[in-house]
């Protein structure tokens, strides 16, 4: 069994309502986000491949413009512009165009946290 990953990053604004500094978080902000889609199966026999990483760069630039440089409180389905928010979305987006789909990850790098959703 092989996992295949892509990555790509998207520059976005947000507000979001926080139990601790409520007032200051409604303020809008933004962050530099890196997202990183695995795929899992095994290789076709007649290409070698898990998934053709032209197919899995496509499936991805539609997510990509979706996001960057978006206010995020604006972007449907999202909800609340939480890492676990952004994760599940991306799933939701790629899901029916990334057959073995395994994990989605959203980091925000500059602080060190991130979020993985594994579907279901």
């Amino acid at each position: 069994m092989f996992e295949l990953a892509r990555q790509f990053r998207f520059e976005a604004a947000h507000t979001l309502r926080r139990e601790v500094e409520a007032e200051a978080s409604r303020r809008i902000h933004g962050h530099s986000y890196r997202a990183e889609v695995v795929v899992r199966g095994e290789p076709d026999p007649a290409t070698g491949m898990v998934l053709d990483l032209g197919l899995f760069e496509r499936a991805l630039s539609g997510v990509h413009d979706a996001l960057d440089h978006r206010f995020l409180d604006e972007v449907d389905g999202l909800g609340p512009a939480t890492l676990e928010n952004l994760a599940a979305w991306i799933w939701r987006r790629l899901g029916p165009d990334l057959p073995g789909l395994s994990r989605v990850t959203v980091h925000r790098d500059s602080t060190g946290d991130s979020c993985a959703y594994r579907g279901g």
